[in-house]
């Protein structure tokens, strides 16, 4: 007797006494946000992106990177060099994921530095990216992309520049931060975020008038450990431009966390700063 294992897309049913396959509605879902689905075609309410039907299982997509030149020191022009490989052995074809083919973020050790920037495909199917770093010592290299037939990645890199680097001592943070043209305020739930928990992070921005989404969504979040160890790049929970704005948070680990979020507001991205404290369950 053959036996035959259902897709994700196929039910058994029974009809008046005989098996009959069907097929399951299909269900659409965001790359970016998975939990965010629905019955219909679309765009995702939290940042944007158009829905799928179904997603493929998650693989990881790794990627090459060198520094030139390879002994640079703070101040010194550097290029960095890219390259996405498939876990299939075949080429790769980004897809733009918040209107750009790759999203990089730079942050040096001592939590200081932020850098969200965006590298440049070149002719051969890399991405190339030229930036001048202010400290020395260790960075960390987030790499966020979305190669078509596979999922979002977010993959992780370290560099060197010459010199010491600092070591992050980091206190909390809750106070308002002044950015660029607005001041941001921050109020949690709980007061108290937990390790594997949902956090609910509020956000007041003053002014409130003339936002605007900055790269096809109302905001960005890049949370970081103070070990470098956890990064997390999302966006807000609900398709809403403010002045409160609010994101959904899973801390993985009790310690202090770093969290740059950014707005844009008439034409200028706010970039904002906060040390959150984690305590475990």
């Amino acid at each position: 007797m053959a036996v035959r294992t259902l897709s994700r897309r196929e039910s058994l049913v029974l009809f008046g006494g005989a098996a009959l396959w069907a097929q399951a509605p299909v269900e659409w879902v965001c790359p970016m946000d998975p939990d965010v689905r629905s019955a219909q075609p679309g765009r995702c309410r939290k940042c944007g992106m158009q829905l799928k039907a179904g997603i493929p299982d998650p693989e990881e997509y790794p990627v090459d990177m060198t520094v030139r030149p390879a002994i640079a020191k703070p101040g010194d022009p550097i290029t960095l060099h890219f390259w996405v490989k498939s876990p299939h052995g075949h080429g790769v074809k980004l897809q733009l994921i918040h209107e750009k083919l790759f999203h990089l973020f730079l942050v040096s050790k001592d939590l200081s530095v932020f850098r969200h920037e965006h590298p440049e495909l070149q002719p051969d199917g890399s991405l190339l990216h030229r930036t001048i770093l202010p400290k020395g010592g260790m960075y960390r290299v987030l790499c966020d992309f979305y190669p078509e037939g596979g999922t979002p990645q977010l993959i992780p890199k370290t560099m060197f520049l010459s010199g010491a680097g600092l070591v992050a001592r980091v206190e909390p943070d809750l106070s308002p931060q002044s950015a660029e043209t607005m001041k941001v305020s921050l109020r949690l739930d709980p007061e108290t975020p937990l390790a594997g928990k949902k956090t609910m992070l509020f956000f007041n921005l003053d002014p409130g008038d003339g936002l605007e989404q900055y790269l096809g969504a109302w905001g960005h979040m890049l949370a970081v450990s103070s070990d470098l160890i956890d990064m997390i790049h999302t966006h807000p929970a609900w398709e809403e431009g403010g002045p409160n704005v609010q994101f959904n948070l899973i801390f993985p680990r009790p310690g202090i966390y770093r969290v740059w979020v950014q707005f844009q507001r008439r034409g200028v991205v706010n970039t904002a700063a906060f040390n959150i404290p984690v305590s475990a369950l």
